[in-house]
Parts: structure tokens; sequence; C-alpha cells
């Protein structure tokens, strides 16, 4: 069943002297549960369509709906997790993860209990009381990504979300969340200029053209391993990513 449909969206960005096209006639649905790559070339247009997703850009026309309705900022359907992790140095990994709920007005018994609970699972409980710069680049992301959960929200929008943590680093983080996304069954969408991450996370990769940003194609990736760096060992991988590599050129 369909969380998400972008139907026929278009963005047309006008200024004084000319207006410039960088979204046309975007169709895309999305199913529950599912996590969706977009790629594409650089500045077609895919931070843009998350912001649409997240409400923060209204389309000029076409709809954007989530969960039967409009796409709304204020709705708490849609968490957006970016490039850096933007834990407060001077705040606790516990007080960092509750921030949001704070800011939101929803920090009660129930929903703290629910954020508290997530760090025990994903193994931060012992890292309540340390503050982000004793954790590695890893456990930084983790409660970046428990903090955007901590609210319950519909759908998760991953901004290039690995690219400031050195390779190493990234094969593990994109396991961990990964991991942690798809035992919570939330519905993800990334952004990413890597193919080979697009390729091991998702279920399917959405390419789009350069701008005006448009899908260009679909695949849907059929790789067999339960987690990212299994799929990398896939033999199958290096064929997906040449496939997809040249549809991005």
């Amino acid at each position: 069943m369909a969380i998400l449909a972008l139907d026929s969206v278009n963005l047309i960005y006008q200024t004084e002297k000319d207006e410039t096209e960088a979204v046309r006639d975007l169709t895309v649905s999305v199913d529950e549960g599912e996590f969706i790559a977009l790629v594409g070339p650089s500045g077609c247009g895919k931070t843009t369509v998350l912001s649409m997703i997240a409400g923060l850009i209204k389309p000029t026309s076409g709809s954007v709906i989530i969960d039967g309705a409009d796409a709304d900022p204020s709705a708490g359907l849609v968490g957006y997790m970016l490039q850096r992790d933007n834990l407060f140095e001077w705040l606790t990994i516990e007080q960092n993860v509750l921030l949001g709920l704070s800011v939101r007005k929803t920090l009660n018994d129930e929903n703290k209990s629910y954020a508290l609970s997530m760090l025990e699972k994903y193994g931060l409980g012992e890292f309540r009381t340390h503050f982000p710069t004793q954790l590695s680049g890893g456990m930084r992301q983790r409660a970046a990504l428990i903090r955007t959960l901590a609210f319950r929200p519909k759908i998760l929008l991953l901004d290039e979300p690995f690219s400031a943590v050195d390779f190493q680093t990234r094969m593990t983080v994109c396991d961990d969340v990964y991991s942690i996304i798809k035992s919570e069954g939330k519905t993800a969408i990334l952004v990413t200029h890597d193919i080979s991450e697009a390729v091991s996370m998702a279920d399917r990769v959405i390419v789009l053209t350069k701008r005006p940003a448009t899908v260009k194609n679909i695949f849907s990736v059929d790789i067999d391993a339960p987690t990212p760096l299994k799929k990398r060992e896939s033999p199958r991988f290096s064929e997906w990513f040449d496939r997809i590599w040249k549809e991005v050129l």
C-alpha cells in the first residue's frame, strides 16, 4: 500500500528576472516499509525532491500525498536526517535524543520511554550520560537516527547521511542505519551520489534525469542478502552497480 505518492509534480523557481524549472512531471509511488534510493546527476534536484516530500517546498503544480494527506511539516509524518548528525556537543546523548520531542512539546512519559528503549535496543543505553565527543562516528549517527525516530515519523528522509564519515566507518554505519530502519518497519528515502550505497541499501533505486528532474528509470534491486555489507559481497552487486551507473551518466 502506497504511503507516499508524488503525482505529476512540477516545480519552477521564480525570480525577478527569470524562472528556473527544477522538477518536471515527477510521478513516484512508495509503499509502506520500502527503502528507496534517489540517484542522478549532480545538481539534478534530489534534495529538492526531499524538501517537497517534507513539505518545506510547495510544488508549483501536482501533489505530494503522505498517508492520504498533503505533505505538511507540522504533521510530524516525516523525519529528516542530514549529512551531519547535528548532535549538540554540550548535551548528553539522552538529552540529544529527547530534544526533538521537547521542541515539539510531545515529551511525555510514553514518548520518553519509547526513545530511551531504542537507545537500549540499539546498543547506546550505557552511553546515555555520555557527550557526543565521547562517541565514535558510527555511534553518533545511530544516536541521530534514534532522535529522528523518537517522534515516530511515517517516513524517513536521508540526505547523504554518511558523507561526513570515513569510508571504513561508512560501511558499518550503513549496516547500523539499515538494520534499525528495517527493524522498526520504517519507510525510507535515501538521496545519495554513491551508486554503491544505493545498490546495497535500497529495495528500489530511482534514477532522475538532469534538471529539470523527472524519473528516467526505476530498478528493483533483487540481491538476496540481509545487510548492505553482505549485498556488496554478492557477485550480483557489480552487475547492478554497472547497470545503474550507466543510467546516471
